[in-house]
């Protein structure tokens, strides 16, 4: 049996969250967190078996910046997929923190999967 890959979904949004769970959760094994700090503390707590990593820019306590700049640094392994509304100027800063993709809000879900695919075959190379 292939091994189900885990991901982090970190948002503030209760709705993206779940929303974003409820999809990937039929193809992966999803854990969840509503701001930086939870979503660094749940990757912390789980590390070797988080597969991917997907975050909020704008959120409470930590941002998704410095999420993934902490992720990156200790993890640079760590595939990171930054979802934003916001525009331009986080998703220059995500690029800068090493995101591996940003994502401008809406999106597609497809969309979404397809890049989790992608970017999880690159890793397992």
């Amino acid at each position: 049996m292939a091994k189900k890959y885990r991901l982090l979904v970190i948002d503030d949004s209760k709705e993206t969250v779940a929303g974003l769970n409820s999809f990937l959760s039929q193809s992966y094994d999803v854990l969840t967190a509503y701001n930086g700090l939870d979503g660094l503390k749940t990757f912390e707590q789980s590390e070797a078996s988080i597969d991917l990593v997907i975050t909020d820019l704008v959120m409470p306590e930590i941002s998704g910046v410095g999420v993934i700049s902490i992720i990156k640094k200790k993890y640079p392994g760590t595939p990171v997929i930054a979802i934003t509304g916001w525009g331009e100027h986080p998703g220059a800063l995500a690029t800068e923190a090493a995101a591996d993709l940003v994502l401008d809000k809406p999106f597609e879900l497809t969309d979404l999967d397809r890049h989790v695919k992608e970017l999880l075959a690159k890793k397992n190379r």
